[in-house]
């Protein structure tokens, strides 16, 4: 897996930076906008995926997730299709997902590509991704970042063609274009809740591109996610194979805090994968500032990211019964806080 190098950003001669801060979006609280109008914002469904930035210069496509990763041999046929499509240098920020067959996007199913980094194995995978464009932030020798989201919109669906020849998952394109969705905040909302999505992204019309979190982009999630640093696990016990639950934290005002732990969602597979990856990782004191007490913990140094699903938070900032969905391989742990 290469990282780019830190000392390696400046753009050559007329081309473009070699790495961009994504533009991040704040949790909404009830999924709800300020002010409760959807007046000035445009809307689109939240996706369930691996957020990306695809560079397309002189023909050629490269793929960096938001922790600086390539990420070319994972989805080559991604690169095939925006080598393709995208006829003018361009700098675009999106997201591959997986569509299960219902045309949800599905971070399980996404989880069989995203750990496999090699571009034979990738071809051979059942399960095909999809890029869904959404923004663009360089194009044709210019810098676009400043211009308000709806300009970068128009040249976006100047830039971006989606592909017509190349299905992946239940019948979909490889590349996509974000759909601007029609409607009220409340109505789409409902939508999102009755389609089974994880939410929508609201994203201020006249807002420009802002290399960090903003509230021009706002969360509304009808369903509780939330991505946790993995500081630890249990033994496994009774029937069990490998690892019993997971230890999670979060980051809150500079610290590593206990987050819980979690005991469902995972298949045997995943147990003993998750086993493999963490005991290198095996530390004798705990990473988090506040640790249970819980003997049979063993303790890692928190360089794992997990997504989780949960019901709520209790008052000492826990998570109530969460469900293991998958590791995440684009977030930095010390990124990850409390939404």
């Amino acid at each position: 897996m290469a990282r780019t190098p830190d000392d390696a950003d400046a753009p050559e001669a007329g081309g473009p930076e070699r790495w961009y801060e994504p533009m991040a979006a704040t949790l909404a609280p009830d999924a709800r906008l300020p002010g409760g109008s959807s007046g000035g914002w445009i809307f689109e469904r939240k996706l369930d995926g691996v957020r990306l930035l695809a560079w397309v210069v002189g023909g050629e496509a490269t793929l960096l997730s938001r922790n600086r990763i390539h990420q070319e041999d994972v989805y080559p046929e991604v690169v095939d299709a925006l080598a393709e499509q995208v006829a003018v240098d361009a700098v675009i920020d999106g997201e591959v997902v997986a569509y299960d067959a219902d045309g949800r996007t599905s971070f399980p199913l996404l989880q069989r590509r995203m750990h496999v980094h090699s571009e034979a194995r990738s071809r051979l995978s059942p399960v095909r991704t999809t890029f869904v464009a959404f923004d663009l932030l360089w194009v044709a020798g210019r810098d676009v970042r400043d211009l308000p989201l709806a300009d970068r919109k128009s040249l976006l669906a100047r830039v971006v063609e989606p592909t017509g020849e190349r299905a992946s998952g239940a019948g979909r394109n490889t590349i996509e274009v974000a759909e601007a969705l029609e409607g009220e905040a409340d109505e789409l909302v409902g939508r999102a809740r009755a389609e089974g999505w994880e939410g929508l992204i609201a994203k201020r019309v006249g807002s420009r591109y802002q290399g960090r979190r903003s509230r021009d982009w706002l969360k509304l999630k009808v369903v509780r996610e939330q991505e946790m640093v993995i500081v630890g696990f249990t033994p496994p016990s009774g029937g069990r194979v490998a690892i019993g639950a997971l230890l999670l934290g979060y980051v809150d005002d500079g610290q590593l805090r206990y987050g819980g732990k979690v005991g469902t969602g995972f298949s045997e597979e995943v147990l003993r994968d998750l086993k493999g990856r963490l005991d290198p990782l095996v530390v004798d004191a705990p990473p988090v500032c506040d640790p249970p007490r819980m003997r049979e913990a063993r303790w890692v140094r928190p360089e794992l990211v997990a997504q989780v699903g949960f019901g709520d938070w209790s008052d000492a900032g826990r998570l109530r019964h969460p469900r293991y969905l998958g590791l995440r391989v684009d977030k930095d742990p010390a990124d990850v806080v409390r939404e």
